[in-house]
């Protein structure tokens, strides 16, 4: 049987330790926190301080940046970028290759488009069909 983590070395020469997620088979770094019913694809990346609550679903090749915050039933497609801090709703969609920048808020039950970008510390509310709401 094969190990349940990988070691990786960040920009800074620091190795960073990953345990594979048992949903999904995800990175997750030492000192995220994952809610073992979120599912985190294989190819995904969850940084330190990182939080995905229950039932999220993170795609494959999807970065979570430390600290930031995915609500309940969230949904992240593949190749999402979700930046520092930022935090997304409960029951969210993340659209394909979507970036969210560093401490952006994205509201509950919000759509943000595939390729569609989120500033930093931008707040975004939307409408089902992904209408960006008044703020």
């Amino acid at each position: 049987m094969g190990k349940n983590y990988v070691d990786i070395e960040n920009d800074r020469g620091e190795t960073l330790r990953y345990r594979k997620h048992v949903n999904g088979r995800g990175l997750i770094a030492n000192g995220a926190k994952v809610h073992p019913t979120a599912l985190v694809e294989q190819g995904a990346y969850v940084e330190p301080g990182v939080q995905v609550a229950a039932g999220a679903h993170i795609g494959r090749g999807v970065w979570i940046e430390p600290d930031a915050v995915i609500g309940p039933e969230a949904e992240i497609a593949p190749h999402a970028h979700i930046g520092p801090g930022a935090a997304i709703g409960a029951r969210a969609k993340i659209g394909v290759r979507a970036y969210v920048g560093a401490n952006a808020r994205v509201a509950v039950g919000s759509l943000i488009r595939d390729d569609e970008s989120v500033g930093e510390n931008e707040r975004v509310a939307t409408d089902p069909r992904g209408l960006r709401l008044a703020a």
